[in-house]
C-alpha cells in the first residue's frame, strides 16, 4: 500500500519523507498550482463574487506528474502549512486530483520533528473550508481593489500604477508620517545638569534640573532663562535633600509570534521582513544537522499565538536547570496572553524551536549567515522567556541648590535571571539608567560641573520596518503572512523607498496617495481596513458566509470608483519632480530626479529644447585615493553596493569597502571602513586601525 503525500516545498519534502520512510512518496506542488487569471478581473460580480481559477502558467508538467502519482497511490494526503494559504493551495490540489475536500485527506505539522510529522499523520482530518474561504475572500477582494482602481490610475496619473487594498493603507501611514515630519516646528527647551560627586569619592553622577524648592515643575526655553538659573546657582551648595530606595522585577519578554519576530530582526539583525521569513521558512522546513539529519528546527512561523506547550515548557527548563542551575529558572510556567489571536489562530503555538535542546552553538557547526542567526534568536528569545525575572535595586535622588532641585535616578542589578541569556532590543532612545554612587540624605555634594545645554524638540521619526509592522499589527491591518509582502509591494511599486532604514514616500507614492485618500477614503482608512480583517476572521470561524463580507465592501466601493470616474473625468495629475543641485552642463537648469523603465535617472527639466539625461549616482561624500574625485556608490548586475571614482573609466579605482567621513591622519585621503577594520587606500600611505565606536 502506498500513500502520496503533497507539501509545498522541496525541503520540506525532504525533511518529511526522512520520518515517514517506506511506502510513502513525498512531492512538491512548488506552492500555489491555481490562481485567479492575470489578463483579467476573473470574478463573476453578478453572481456571487465566484472566482474563475485556471491553473498557473508554468504549472502544467507539474500538475500532470501529480495527478499520474495521485492516480498509482492507494491514499493521498494534502499537508500543506497549517494556515490560510496552505489551506487553499490543498483546496485546489484536491480539485486538481478529483478528491472528496470532506473526507480526512489533509494533515498538517506544527513542526516538522519525527514526534510533529508522527502526530500530524495520526490526526487526518477534512479540508477547513472556513479557513479556505477566508483566505478566497481575501484574494476575491484584493483582486477587485487592484483590478478596479489600477485602470483609474493610469488614466488619472500614469499607466503601469496598480493600488492594492492593504498596502494602499501602508502607504498612508507613511505618508501621513511625512506629512508630521514637514509640519513639525520645533521649539527650543534647555537642559541644565549638574556634574556631582559625593564627598570622598571620584564617582561623578550626573542631576537633572527639575522644580523649584516648593515643587515647581521648571521648563526652560530659552539661552536667557538658563543663564538666570546658572547665574541664581553660582556659589550654591548641593545637598541631598530625598533619598528614595526601592525594588523592582524585570519579566523576560513573550516568545516570538511572526510581528515581534520580524521586528525583533529587523532591530538586532538588520533583517527585512522578507529576509527574516525566508530565514524562518528554512528553519521550519528542515536542515541537515549533523547527528539529526533533515529536521525542522522551529515550530511554524506564521501565528498571533502565544501559547506554548507544556513539554516545550519542560524542554526549555531542562536547558535552564544544566546551563544556569535553579535560581535561574521561573519557579512557575509563564504564560502569555496574545492580544489579538482567534481560535484558529491559536491552534498554534509561539514561534520556539521544536527541539529546545538543539542550542544554537550546535546549529552554527552546520549552517551559517541568516539561518543561523535567526535561529539564534528565536532559541534566546523562547529560553529566556522561561527564565526567572531580573532583580534590580532602584534609588531616586533629588538633589537640592540654591532654590531649585535636581533629580536623578539609576538601579543596580541584583540578580541578572533572564538578562544573562537575551534581552529585548528597543526601537529608539530610551532614557538611560545608570547605577548611582553610594549617597544619603543630608549629604553635601561637590560639584564638578553645571551647564546648559540648547536641544530643540524632533518630529516623529520615519517609520522602519519594524516599526511600521508594530503600527499595521496595532491598527489591526494584516496578517502575520501579509506583512513582509505589505512592505515589499510597496517598495517594488515604487511608492516607498528606503532612506538607509527608514521608510520614506515617493513623490509617486504621495501623487498616489492623495489621490485615493481623496477618491477612495475607505480603502485608504486603517479603521475600515481593521473591520474588513475582523470579517475575514468571522469567515474563518464560520460566523460570516465569505461572499456576503465580499458583498457588503463591493457595493459601496463599486459606488465610489463611478463617483471617482466622474469626477476625475479628463483630468490628469502630473508627479512633481525632484529637484537636484546636480546642474545640467548643457544649460545650467537644475537637474530633476526621473523614474524610467530601468528605475532613477538625471533629467533636464528643459525638455523638449533640452534632452540631457544621465545616470544618477550617490555621492558618498569621500574621495578617491588615486586621482581625487568623488566616490560614488554604485550597484552591481547582482545588486550588491560597491564605490567607484566618478572619473571612471579614466580612474579605474573601485572597492567594496565603504568610504567614511573620516581623513587619514597620516597623508589626508579619505578612509575606508571594512568591518571593524578603518584603514587608509591611497598607495604607500598603509594606515589603519580598528574602530571600537559602538562596540558594547
Amino acid at each position: 500500500m502506498s500513500t502520496l503525500v503533497i507539501v509545498e516545498s522541496p525541503a520540506k519534502a525532504k525533511t518529511i519523507r526522512k520520518y515517514l520512510g517506506p511506502g510513502y512518496e513525498v512531492m512538491a506542488s512548488m506552492g500555489h498550482i491555481r490562481d485567479l487569471p492575470a489578463s483579467q478581473l476573473g470574478i463573476d460580480t453578478e453572481h456571487g463574487y465566484m472566482p474563475q481559477y485556471i491553473s498557473i502558467k508554468g504549472k502544467g508538467k507539474l500538475i500532470k506528474e501529480l495527478k499520474a502519482a495521485a492516480a498509482q497511490a492507494d491514499k493521498v494526503l494534502l499537508a500543506t502549512d497549517p494556515d490560510r494559504e496552505g489551506e487553499a493551495i490543498s483546496w485546489h490540489l484536491a480539485h486538481i486530483l478529483g478528491m472528496d475536500p470532506s473526507q480526512p485527506n489533509r494533515v498538517t505539522f506544527g513542526e516538522i520533528t519525527k514526534k510533529g510529522v508522527t502526530e500530524g499523520m495520526a490526526h487526518p482530518r477534512a479540508i477547513d473550508t472556513n479557513l479556505f474561504d477566508a483566505q478566497q475572500a481575501r484574494r476575491v477582494l484584493d483582486r477587485l481593489v487592484g483590478y478596479k482602481v489600477s485602470p483609474f490610475l493610469w488614466k488619472t496619473i500614469r499607466r503601469g500604477l496598480s493600488a492594492g487594498r492593504v498596502q494602499s493603507v501602508a502607504v498612508r501611514l507613511i505618508d501621513d508620517r511625512e506629512k508630521q515630519i514637514e509640519e513639525f516646528k520645533p521649539e527650543e527647551y534647555w537642559n541644565i545638569d549638574a556634574q556631582l560627586m559625593p564627598p570622598g569619592s571620584n564617582r561623578k553622577f550626573t542631576a537633572r534640573l527639575d522644580s523649584t524648592r516648593d515643587g515647581k515643575k521648571i521648563a526652560v526655553h530659552n539661552k536667557e532663562e538658563s543663564d538666570k538659573i546658572l547665574e541664581d546657582l553660582n556659589g550654591a551648595a548641593y545637598q541631598v535633600a530625598e533619598l528614595k530606595r526601592g525594588k523592582r522585577r524585570k519579566i523576560p519578554a513573550a516568545p516570538f509570534i511572526t510581528s515581534t519576530l520580524q521586528q525583533e530582526a529587523s532591530r538586532r539583525l538588520g533583517f527585512t521582513a522578507t529576509r527574516t521569513m525566508r530565514a524562518a521558512q528554512t528553519l521550519y522546513e528542515g536542515v541537515e544537522l549533523e547527528g539529526h539529519g533533515a529536521i525542522g528546527l522551529i515550530t511554524y512561523m506564521r501565528t498571533d499565538s502565544l501559547r506554548l506547550s507544556d513539554e516545550a515548557v519542560a524542554g526549555a527548563k531542562d536547558y535552564i536547570l544544566s546551563a544556569y542551575g535553579e535560581e535561574y529558572l521561573s519557579k512557575a510556567k509563564r504564560v502569555y496572553k496574545s492580544r489579538s489571536a482567534t481560535a484558529a489562530q491559536d491552534a498554534h503555538e509561539a514561534i520556539r524551536p521544536s527541539v529546545p535542546s538543539i542550542t544554537p552553538d550546535e546549529v552554527e557547526q552546520n549552517v551559517s549567515g541568516d539561518i543561523a542567526k535567526l535561529y539564534r534568536l528565536i532559541w534566546s528569545r523562547f529560553i529566556a522567556s522561561q527564565m526567572s525575572d531580573c532583580q534590580q535595586d532602584t534609588v531616586s535622588v533629588t538633589v537640592a541648590a540654591g532654590n531649585y532641585c535636581f533629580k536623578a535616578s539609576g538601579y543596580q542589578v541584583t540578580f541578572d535571571g533572564f538578562t544573562a541569556l537575551y534581552e529585548e532590543a528597543a526601537d529608539e532612545k530610551e532614557k538611560k539608567e545608570t547605577a548611582l554612587p553610594p549617597l544619603e540624605e543630608g549629604m553635601t555634594l561637590r560639584l564638578k560641573d553645571l551647564k546648559g545645554e540648547q536641544k530643540f524638540t524632533q518630529p516623529p521619526a520615519r517609520y522602519t520596518e519594524a516599526t511600521l509592522i508594530r503600527a499595521l499589527e496595532e491598527n489591526g491591518i494584516g496578517r502575520p503572512s501579509t506583512y513582509a509582502p505589505i512592505i515589499t509591494t510597496i517598495i517594488d511599486r515604487g511608492y516607498v523607498e528606503r532612506d538607509q532604514k527608514k521608510l520614506k514616500p515617493t513623490l509617486l507614492g504621495r501623487t498616489v496617495n492623495g489621490l485615493m485618500v481623496k477618491e477612495f477614503p475607505e480603502i485608504v482608512d486603517p479603521e475600515f481596513s481593521a473591520d474588513m480583517e475582523h470579517q475575514l476572521d468571522k469567515v474563518e470561524s464560520g460566523e460570516e458566509q465569505w461572499q456576503e463580507a465580499v458583498d457588503v465592501f463591493y457595493q459601496d466601493f463599486s459606488k465610489r470608483l463611478a463617483q471617482a470616474e466622474e469626477s476625475m473625468q479628463g483630468k490628469k495629475i502630473k508627479i512633481p519632480d525632484e529637484e537636484t543641485d546636480e546642474i545640467c552642463e548643457k544649460c545650467g537648469r537644475k537637474m530633476v530626479i526621473k523614474v524610467g523603465r530601468y528605475g532613477k535617472f538625471l533629467a533636464c527639466p528643459g525638455f523638449p529644447e533640452c534632452t540631457n539625461t544621465k545616470r544618477l549616482v550617490k555621492d558618498t561624500g569621500g574621495k578617491c585615493p588615486k586621482c581625487g574625485g568623488r566616490m560614488l556608490e554604485n550597484k552591481s548586475a547582482k545588486g550588491r553596493i560597491y564605490y567607484g571614482c566618478e572619473k571612471n573609466p579614466t580612474c579605474d579605482f573601485m572597492t567594496w569597502d565603504m568610504p567614511t567621513t573620516e581623513v587619514c591622519p597620516q597623508c589626508g585621503s579619505t578612509l575606508f571602513k571594512k568591518g571593524s577594520r578603518v584603514y587608509c587606500a591611497k598607495e604607500g600611505c598603509g594606515y589603519e586601525k580598528i574602530n571600537t565606536k559602538g562596540k558594547k
